[in-house]
């Protein structure tokens, strides 16, 4: 016997001691590969494929078994910061990706190229497990170039694309030296995960009118035919460009004898079904059909992929031709009935649902049916209805649901909350809960006092802070002991001791802020009393839940100014009876009618000033994530988010002023010197008034020190699982059982 021959032998045979030993199977746990892929005959390797209308897994065993991908987006930020800094190091991404997994997600989706450090986080995280966290690799599109343009064949516009391709697969395949341009990802990519990858994912959502005039302009564009992907006979101009950028995605992947599923990003807006239903007719203007691209000598195969939400387009609440499914509670499921009417569509191919969620915020910018509203949902009701649309994604025989989102994100903007959040390149450094889009994360990225001061009218906790952090209001009014004062980058924060026991059915208090010229008398809760020095810019009510909010000065009402006369005119004049205090009111749908839509589109809006008593400690019982007040005994905790106060970015001290809107109908800020509170107390049995004015009939609102703050430039936040998180992880579970 031979050396090697004989060290041949002793290896067999010590490995045949620990397998069989008392060792063996850890042994043989780490000589098994972590990872089974299938080589196919001309060696390409897949861990994922298609087949007719199922994703499939090459599982452990060897064998190709039907995968439910069960999924969250992953954002490349956190407060503070935006998408273009890539601030996440190492051990943002390990934490998360271990609670990803605790989740019971199998599959992270990101947007584009992230940062080096997201790779190597990835593989460090998946070494050496049978069961890897899998992610799919998104390859962001030249979006504002293609929206502005209105032209997917103009001149940069492919170049700039395929460019993203090629960098995001050399990223994926630690093959890539990105040198440093401003708000892309860069640097040097030396971790290889392309056996953690699901999947590549194309693009954004395609503008329709951007979709409709290429589709115009180059009526007579050839089809295309490429080694890998083409179009079909009946594909269109933008279909064929899409068909030729996935043939693009396939080649460079090849160079690194791997082949995964491929897709490209869409949405309702462009689906393939009509919506006779739909006002608007940008809305159902055009299709980008799955169908009309084909792989071609492609054995990792391909999928449509859509981002379908409950409230948008409007259609999911007009559509009489969605009412056909009931639920529970007898109310149609038009969610469930659009899923049903879509996946019809696709019989021979697979179809995944990778955007889809409802948001944990105080702001809602539209109405679904059965409350799946955009927004207006504490972490609870949030869970709950994440629960119902997942289910419904994969009772419709889907091939996946991919969550929107993992983390909320500050940096986020909603189009009825973008007038009045100025500047608007600061809105990363606050948290405007009135901006449902920045809370749609399972993770609660709370502002720096959230986890500090639990509202729960106990003021124990104030006493926690350090003392600069807290300031006293300098005032005197009869019945108030205290008032403390103190903030985040959420909300004002008052701690209130009064000398009896609160009693909402006995007393009622009123306090009034002022932080510019202008404003209004509280003419109605203050009678026979009048402010000088200056005005009122809200009024906060802490009575009865019914009538407990935050009201704003008609003079100074942002809603009116905006969609009144002064602006679009699609509210009525103010009149002389209006009150001089009027509820906080933000749109939620615009007045459009004919030939502007198909059919009159009403205006209406949402009253967001009302404030919610419970508690925000996520231990108790009654805990609900939109509570902005409590009491208990002699002491009251008020917690009134800064866009309620009029702030545009508090982190600056902007505050919205009274001037008129400018030519493009645009509000203008000033900054405050702070806030000046005016307290008052009415006792409901004879009306009678304590307030800083003590028996006089005049008050001068100077006399008061105003509450103010230095700007900031670096924000302090926690994080946090939100109720939906819990209700996601038994969600994602009871599929796992399902799928079994």
């Amino acid at each position: 016997m031979s050396r090697r021959q004989r060290k041949r032998f002793a290896v067999g045979i010590l490995i045949g001691i620990l397998i069989f030993g008392g060792g063996g199977w850890a042994a043989y746990s780490y000589l098994k590969p972590a990872q089974n892929t299938f080589t196919a005959e001309d060696g390409t390797k897949l861990k994922f494929k298609t087949e007719g209308n199922q994703f499939l897994q090459y599982s452990q065993e060897g064998q190709w078994q039907e995968l439910f991908v069960k999924g969250v987006n992953l954002g490349s930020t956190k407060p503070g910061h935006y998408p273009g800094e890539f601030p996440l190091v190492k051990e943002d991404y390990l934490r998360w990706f271990q609670q990803i997994e605790d989740l019971g997600a199998n599959v992270i989706r990101i947007y584009t190229v992230h940062q080096p450090v997201f790779y190597s986080a990835l593989a460090e995280y998946n070494k050496g497990k049978e069961h890897p966290l899998y992610f799919m690799q998104g390859i962001w599109s030249p979006e504002e170039q293609l929206i502005e343009q209105k032209d997917a064949f103009a001149e940069g516009i492919e170049e700039k694309f395929k460019a993203e391709i090629k960098k995001a697969v050399s990223a994926v395949y630690g093959d890539a030296d990105i040198p440093h341009v401003n708000g892309e990802s860069s640097g040097k990519y030396r971790a290889n995960v392309g056996q953690y990858l699901l999947a590549w994912h194309l693009g954004t959502e395609w503008d329709p009118e951007m979709v409709e005039d290429t589709n115009n302009k180059y009526s007579d564009h050839p089809r295309y035919e490429g080694e890998h992907f083409s179009g079909t006979k009946e594909a269109s101009p933008f279909e064929n460009w899409l068909a030729e950028l996935l043939d693009e995605v396939a080649k460079e992947e090849q160079k690194y004898g791997w082949e995964h599923p491929l897709t490209f990003t869409n949405w309702v807006t462009t689906d393939v079904l009509e919506h006779p239903g739909e006002p608007l007719f940008e809305e159902d203007l055009v299709s980008v059909d799955a169908r009309h691209i084909e792989p071609v000598n492609w054995q990792g195969g391909y999928f449509a992929a859509y981002h379908v939400y409950p409230y948008y387009p409007d259609f999911f609440r007009t559509d009489k031709t969605l009412q056909t499914i009931k639920d529970e509670q007898g109310e149609y499921n038009t969610y469930k009935a659009y899923l049903r009417k879509l996946k019809s569509e696709f019989p021979d191919l697979p179809i995944m649902i990778t955007e889809y969620g409802v948001p944990s915020s105080l702001g809602i910018s539209h109405y679904g049916p059965g409350g799946k509203d955009q927004g207006g949902h504490n972490e609870q009701e949030q869970g709950e209805i994440n629960q119902s649309l997942t289910k419904d994604i994969f009772d419709e025989g889907y091939a996946g649901a991919v969550l929107f989102m993992w983390q909320d994100e500050w940096f986020k903007k909603t189009w009825n909350t973008m007038p009045l959040e100025i500047p608007a390149d600061r809105k990363a450094y606050w948290l405007n809960v009135l901006t449902n889009e920045k809370m749609f994360g399972i993770l609660a990225m709370e502002a720096g006092k959230q986890n500090q001061l639990f509202i729960d009218g106990k003021l124990g906790d104030w006493s926690k802070l350090p003392a600069e952090q807290i300031q006293l209001w300098q005032g005197k009014t009869e019945g108030i002991e205290s008032i403390q004062l103190t903030h985040d980058e959420a909300y004002l924060y008052m701690g209130i001791t009064l000398d009896e026991p609160f009693d909402p059915s006995k007393t009622k208090l009123n306090i009034g802020t002022d932080t510019l010229p202008g404003g209004n008398q509280p003419l109605e809760s203050l009678p026979g009393k009048t402010l000088k020095g200056g005005d009122l810019e809200t009024l906060i009510t802490i009575g009865s839940d019914k009538e407990s909010e935050v009201a704003i000065a008609k003079s100074y009402d942002f809603n009116q100014r905006l969609y009144g006369p002064e602006g679009y005119w699609m509210l009525e004049e103010q009149t002389k009876d209006t009150p001089s205090f009027v509820p906080w009111k933000l749109a939620i749908s615009l007045l459009m009618n004919p030939p502007d839509t198909k059919y009159a589109h009403p205006y209406m809006d949402e009253v967001v000033g009302l404030l919610n008593r419970g508690t925000t400690n996520p231990d108790a019982a009654d805990y609900d994530s939109l509570t902005l007040w409590q009491y208990e005994g002699k002491e009251i905790e008020v917690r009134i988010p800064w866009m309620l106060l009029g702030f545009g970015d508090p982190s600056s001290l902007q505050v919205i002023d009274y001037s008129p809107l400018t030519e493009n109908k645009e509000f203008q800020t000033v900054t405050t010197e702070g806030i000046r509170l005016i307290p008052w107390l009415t006792d409901l049995s004879n009306g009678n008034v304590s307030w800083p004015g003590g028996t006089e009939d005049t008050f001068d609102i100077q006399d008061i020190q105003a509450y103010t703050w230095d700007p900031w430039e670096t924000v302090n936040y926690s994080e946090r699982f939100k109720k939906s998180y819990d209700l996601m992880k038994e969600t994602y579970s009871e599929l796992q059982t399902e799928q079994k």
